[in-house]
């Protein structure tokens, strides 16, 4: 009897020890951590809260945001074009130095940044971290003004 129960644990322990990780149906779904973790939103610099606890008013402001954010131009990171001495060096949000081919978002006010580090300060502020210029107010007079430039009046 003895020798039953220890061959079975051993079987038991090597079947948990090469597990793959799939379950199988009828199994409880994996751990939470293994979910996507919710978005965090800053309805204002200074709140954080889940994309769940949002109201609707502020959805829709974080989705004009989002909207005005993918509006501005961007590019990569090219050390061989242009003076050198007019180039900007590095990042002023994470301070790393710019790298060949890093993807960059280009602010109206000619500032330059990761897309990665400005895109999530937009998200708080939109303003440019180094001039403290307003972007949606540039953004959206250039885009009023690129929209009624192919308008002609009948």
């Amino acid at each position: 009897m003895g020798n039953c129960l220890s061959s079975q644990t051993a079987d038991d322990q090597s079947l948990l020890n090469d597990s793959d990780g799939v379950s199988l149906p009828g199994d409880p779904p994996p751990p939470y951590q293994d979910r996507e973790p919710v978005p965090v939103y800053h309805p204002t610099p200074s709140q954080t809260r889940l994309a769940t606890q949002l109201t609707e008013e502020e959805q829709v402001r974080i989705a004009q945001r989002l909207g005005l954010i993918q509006h501005l131009p961007k590019g990569r990171y090219d050390p061989g074009s242009g003076p050198p001495e007019k180039k900007p060096k590095e990042c002023v949000i994470c301070m790393l130095d710019f790298v060949g081919g890093d993807p960059l978002r280009f602010l109206p006010c000619m500032h330059v940044y990761h897309m990665e580090c400005i895109d999530t300060w937009l998200m708080r502020s939109f303003t440019c971290p180094s001039c403290m210029e307003p972007v949606d107010a540039a953004l959206l007079s250039s885009y009023e003004t690129s929209r009624t430039d192919g308008v002609t009046d009948r």
